[in-house]
């Protein structure tokens, strides 16, 4: 998984990186941390804007009980069936399965 630092992902969104700070205390996206520097996956990016369906994603995952890295776990996991990973589907407009399964996962 490739991730960028904040301030470039500010950048991309046209944003302050204050904004991007607030997206993720806001839980529209999760950051990681790599060799002390806090980022983004690039994959939540889409052109200028957060990933369609990712935030709603991530709120479902987290009202289910899972955190930050069990969330990113299970959007960059395969998955068979979809087919590809759950991030991969949200990139590509299947946003209505993936929240079906990750509202599933919580029963």
């Amino acid at each position: 998984m490739e991730v960028i630092p904040l301030p470039d992902v500010a950048e991309r969104l046209g944003q302050p990186v204050t904004r991007v700070h607030q997206l993720i205390r806001d839980g529209h996206l999760l950051a990681v941390r790599r060799d002390g520097v806090l980022g983004v996956p690039t994959a939540f990016l889409a052109g200028d804007a957060v990933v369609k369906g990712l935030g709603g994603t991530i709120t479902l995952l987290k009202d289910n009980g899972y955190n930050a890295d069990e969330i990113l776990s299970w959007l960059f996991t395969a998955d068979d069936s979809l087919p590809g990973t759950p991030i991969d589907a949200l990139r590509g407009d299947r946003g209505r399965e993936v929240k079906r399964r990750a509202q599933a996962m919580g029963f």
